[in-house]
């Protein structure tokens, strides 16, 4: 399922901004990326997106790509297009329900991170995140994780601008 796409194309959500989650695992959004994400009254949704990074995405986006995926998964089980593959809808399943959460945008841009995103985020309350703008939407990261991930992504850095500017 591909990820949810922005309304408004022309603004990427960039920056990176390391910062310190508190003792009940808030962290506060800078100013700059909660503008760039649009979110209507706070409404985000919380996804897990690899260990040690969650994504923070405005809703109703989130929303509008996730239904158009699962009534296209409901439409193929309908057709039964899917016999033979409960394994995978089963799989598909688990992960939808445990994947994102709703969250709402505190006063100030302050997130709190729910109890079943701690765990895969892999940081302490007191401890230190990276937020990072993902173009798309928020990414909040360990900061060793991340480190890894541009150790591996930034090589590459030059071919995809290349891909995706052409």
């Amino acid at each position: 399922m591909s990820e949810p796409s922005r309304t408004d194309a022309a603004d990427l959500i960039l920056g990176e901004f390391p910062r310190t989650l508190d003792e009940r695992f808030r962290v506060a959004v800078p100013t700059e990326l909660v503008a760039a994400l649009h979110a209507v009254d706070g409404a985000c949704v919380l996804a897990k997106q690899r260990p040690g990074c969650l994504s923070l995405w405005e809703a109703a986006a989130w929303r509008k790509q996730m239904d158009a995926g699962v009534e296209l998964i409901r439409a193929k089980m309908r057709a039964g297009k899917l016999e033979g593959r409960s394994s995978q809808v089963q799989m598909l399943g688990r992960l939808l329900s445990t994947r994102h959460a709703d969250v709402q945008l505190g006063d100030r841009g302050r997130l709190l991170i729910p109890d079943g995103f701690r765990p895969f985020l892999q940081a302490e309350a007191g401890g230190e995140v990276v937020l990072v703008g993902a173009g798309i939407c928020i990414e909040i990261w360990k900061p060793e994780s991340w480190l890894d991930y541009l150790n591996r992504r930034i090589p590459r850095f030059k071919k995809l601008f290349d891909r995706l500017s052409d």
